[in-house]
């Protein structure tokens, strides 16, 4: 006799959606992390009153209102606008590329004067058909936005020469003729007042969760506990490496409390140079638009991924591809195990994806029922 109907492996915002979806059916979820928290990616810890979004910033957003209505249950979100600054060669420019930026790059006050600096680098640099990343952001911006606030950033992030990278990086780089700063287009944004763990315990909410628990150390015990698996963890580890490592890019987080009142004025600062090893430093008491005395600061460093890290961004070159469809050709022949999120998929997702993912994967596991 099986003791639960789903065991789901992972703690963060998939496992969490689908546990919540599923007790509300009736079904009875174990759900396991081997991290010391629930929340996965989106967890924030408190330190002397600020959330600090422990795994890099997270800021939600979404043109759907049937997700937004949904996050919106379990805590309320604030009107938090991300609107980053990048310090290229000793000047700040406003992101994403807007008249702002226009202007700090070449005085140009309207519109016209701004697109057609553009185009003609377009025409003077770009290629019909790019074959690494600089050759498309050269196609896509020009050289000015390219090497002042493309190129060296994206060498760090990946640690490759931009002309090593392949050009479906970048599918297309947002230009706006509006002295626009607001990061994303999308119709909902904010964070939820008092951080992602409000999310995280809400969705959990009468559910059994053990935190610290290996799935990999006693796996056999574990799918023997339940009917079904819901796995969230790397599906390349899933197989036993079957087909060979699937390779990501890690992240390290150096945090800092600091005895003043604010430190750079933004949530996010995104340092181009690479005499700078870090990529950007985030002040995250802006989130929240904290007035404490004191604010936490967090440089983010990009690093080659080992199997001791964390895996944050998958690398979808051609091999890295060719592998995932193997492991996906097994996963679709399972009949108790679901994959769900962005490391059993093998596929960068936002918040909103993996909230609609999770619920698009509960509709149909209902509808089989």
């Amino acid at each position: 006799m099986k003791k639960y109907d789903y065991l789901i492996v992972g703690a963060g915002l998939f496992g969490s959606v689908f546990a919540h979806e599923m007790a509300k059916a009736g079904k009875k979820c174990l759900v396991i992390d081997k991290r010391q928290h629930k929340g996965g990616n989106v967890y924030c810890e408190d330190v002397k009153g600020i959330n600090v979004h422990k795994y890099g910033a997270h800021i939600f957003h979404t043109n759907s209102k049937k997700i937004w209505d949904y996050v919106n249950q379990f805590a309320e979100f604030n009107n938090y606008v991300n609107s980053p600054i990048s310090i290229s060669k000793g000047k700040m420019y406003n992101l994403p590329f807007n008249m702002n930026t226009f202007y700090q790059l070449w005085g140009t006050k309207k519109p016209v004067e701004a697109k057609a600096i553009i185009e003609s680098q377009i025409k003077k640099w770009g290629k019909k058909s790019p074959k690494n990343l600089e050759e498309q952001a050269l196609s896509l911006v020009g050289k000015d936005v390219y090497e002042t606030l493309i190129k060296d950033y994206t060498e760090k992030q990946w640690g490759k020469k931009a002309t090593e990278l392949p050009a479906f990086i970048i599918k297309r780089l947002p230009v706006r003729y509006t002295f626009n700063n607001n990061y994303f287009n999308d119709t909902y944004q904010g964070i939820p007042v008092g951080g992602y763990n409000k999310i995280i315990d809400g969705l959990l909410k009468g559910v059994e969760v053990i935190t610290g628990e290996d799935f990999f150390k006693n796996k056999n015990h574990f799918m023997d506990q339940a009917h079904k698996i819901v796995f969230t963890g790397k599906i390349d580890e899933f197989y036993n490496y079957k087909f060979g490592q699937l390779e990501y890019r890690s992240l390290r987080f150096e945090s800092t409390i600091l005895e003043e009142e604010n430190y750079q004025g933004n949530a996010v600062i995104n340092y181009n140079d690479l005499e700078q090893p870090y990529t950007r430093i985030i002040e995250h008491k802006h989130f929240e638009f904290g007035k404490q005395k004191h604010t936490v600061i967090t440089k983010e460093y990009p690093e080659d991924w080992t199997p001791k890290k964390e895996a944050y961004y998958p690398i979808n070159n051609k091999e890295n591809q060719d592998k995932y469809e193997q492991y996906k050709s097994c996963s679709e022949e399972e009949t108790n195990v679901i994959f769900g999120g962005r490391l059993a998929e093998y596929k960068y997702y936002d918040m909103h994806q993996i909230i609609a993912s999770a619920l698009e994967k509960v509709k149909k596991e209902i509808e089989d029922f």
